[in-house]
């Protein structure tokens, strides 16, 4: 049982206040605003984008300041202001064959079609404290245009297509009917989810939640043995079909990391051997959530391929029902709240229990 604290108004501003004054933090120092936030701080905007179901970095930005860098909480205001937007339409899938591709890296072919695109990576580094860093962004700054000089129209096969040619992985297709995917954001969901759903709830989960759920498969906790196929980052074409003219137009771009994981398959009563797929997309640069979901989603269709589920990861309940990481903190932060009855009722009840114990 809650209770209401009255007579804290005050208490209140006075902390509201000091928030206020821990935002800004020293005066001396030059107060950060949202550019440099989107433009510097990109990977958490895209962080924050991606589980926030909204694609609008100046809107994260703002909400990665306002929250003093705190992602979850940044992740809760963008969301809430995105219950305020009105919905005035649906696009076309995307096609993430059409991405003008800055990154793109496959793990399992060392030659593939329109070569191996590095773009920008901590994989290359040597992941050591840069003292002199400044420095070091002007002179990449400065050079960067030379390392994108390529075509960006140009399309980029996926090396995964040649296995599909030979029937030697499982196809992309559609759900048998092709039934409109389910919007987790308006329809609480219910479980069993069909696979549309789930990805939904993947891609908005916080990130180490699924992170870790991916791991756990890769240390035997599910029957899995996973190959990055393709991972490719960069800006896909979104279109719609105004009900007034019938057919589709392009209304702009939206920047995705979409990663395909490959996974052996020795074959069941109704498949044949070959290869499966795990699928993982979110928006903006995040290269690690796309393949710790990829990993995920491919352990969660362990019904499809007649598996045992005897992994954490492999129950559908447990795994998306416990990964968003809004809803987890208002349920842990709760208990920040007055439980003066509660507790007292608790006490009372040790009390008692102590004395029939003769303590």
């Amino acid at each position: 049982m809650y209770i209401a604290v009255k007579g804290g108004e005050a208490a209140i501003a006075a902390s509201l206040a000091l928030l206020a004054q821990a935002r800004r933090g020293d005066p001396q120092v030059h107060a950060l605003d949202g550019a440099q936030v989107r433009e510097q701080l990109r990977l958490l905007v895209d962080r924050v984008m991606a589980e926030a179901s909204v694609f609008d970095a100046d809107l994260a930005a703002l909400a990665i300041r306002q929250a003093r860098g705190d992602a979850i909480e940044a992740v809760f205001l963008l969301r809430a202001y995105r219950t305020t937007l009105p919905r005035w339409g649906a696009s076309l899938p995307v096609d993430t064959a059409r991405m003008r591709v800055r990154r793109r890296v496959s793990a399992i072919f060392k030659d593939v079609p329109g070569g191996q695109l590095l773009g920008p990576s901590f994989d290359y580094t040597q992941r050591l404290l840069d003292f002199d860093g400044a420095e070091a962004a002007r002179a990449a700054a400065a050079a960067a245009p030379a390392a994108f000089d390529g075509d960006p129209e140009a399309p980029l096969a996926s090396p995964i297509d040649a296995l599909a040619a030979e029937g030697l992985i499982e196809p992309c297709e559609p759900s048998p009917g092709d039934p409109e995917p389910p919007d987790v954001t308006r329809d609480p969901p219910a479980h069993p989810m069909p696979r549309a759903a789930r990805l939904q709830m993947l891609a908005r989960a916080d990130e180490g939640w699924v992170l870790g759920m991916g791991y756990s498969t890769q240390r035997g906790y599910a029957y899995t043995h996973p190959f990055a196929g393709e991972i490719r980052h960069g800006a896909v074409p979104l279109e719609i079909v105004p009900d007034e003219l019938g057919f589709a137009i392009e209304i702009g771009e939206v920047e995705l990391t979409d990663c395909q994981m490959i996974n052996q398959f020795s074959g069941s009563a109704t498949r044949p051997p070959q290869f499966t797929r795990g699928q993982g997309m979110v928006f903006g640069h995040g290269e690690r959530k796309a393949m710790a979901m990829s990993l995920v989603d491919r352990v969660l269709r362990a019904d499809e391929f007649d598996e045992r589920a005897t992994s954490p990861a492999q129950d559908g309940e447990f795994v998306l029902s416990h990964g968003d990481a809004v809803e987890a903190s208002g349920f842990v932060q709760h208990l920040k709240l007055p439980h003066y009855v509660t507790f007292e009722t608790e006490l009372q009840l040790i009390r008692a229990l102590r004395e029939e114990h003769g303590r």
